[in-house]
């Protein structure tokens, strides 16, 4: 009998590692191509940024205005514009990656942030980051933010 529980575990990890389950290389590309995101604003640089998103990337916000709960879509070329335009200070936005999930070719990423100007705080929140693996790699196609001043980690 005990042959067959050690089969029956071996089998039943085998299938948990092929469904739902990704090599740590995934996870590192991953990782790497949200990083890059963020380093394409650091240094102003559209270019950089547009190559770490898919060609149909939403990107989202929530807010909340006069105390009703809203969802912004926002206009990913004003957005490059925007971050690829010579500002004042730098656009940093740091991150910690609390949660990878990978299967196939779908990742879903959770991370807070702070972000700041250069050096001055301005706000935090969290990011949920949907990407998908492309014949290029891991690329953005969806992110949803929050934002707000307090409660900050």
């Amino acid at each position: 009998m005990r042959p067959f529980y050690a089969l029956l575990a071996g089998l039943l990890f085998t299938a948990a590692a092929a469904h739902g389950q990704s090599p740590a290389s995934d996870t590192e590309a991953v990782k790497q191509t949200i990083n890059r995101f963020f380093e394409g604003m650091r240094k102003t640089d559209s270019t950089l940024i547009r190559s770490t998103l898919a060609p149909t990337v939403v990107l989202q916000t929530i807010s909340n205005r006069g105390g009703k709960t809203q969802v912004q879509t926002e206009n990913v070329a004003a957005f490059l514009k925007a971050v690829g335009t010579p500002h004042q200070g730098v656009y940093d936005e740091r991150i910690s990656f609390e949660r990878v999930l990978i299967d196939a070719q779908l990742a879903s990423v959770w991370t807070p942030y702070q972000f700041y100007v250069s050096d001055k705080f301005s706000h935090c929140g969290y990011n949920s980051f949907q990407l998908v693996k492309l014949a290029e790699g891991w690329r953005i196609a969806y992110i949803i933010d929050t934002r707000r001043k307090d409660g900050c980690k």
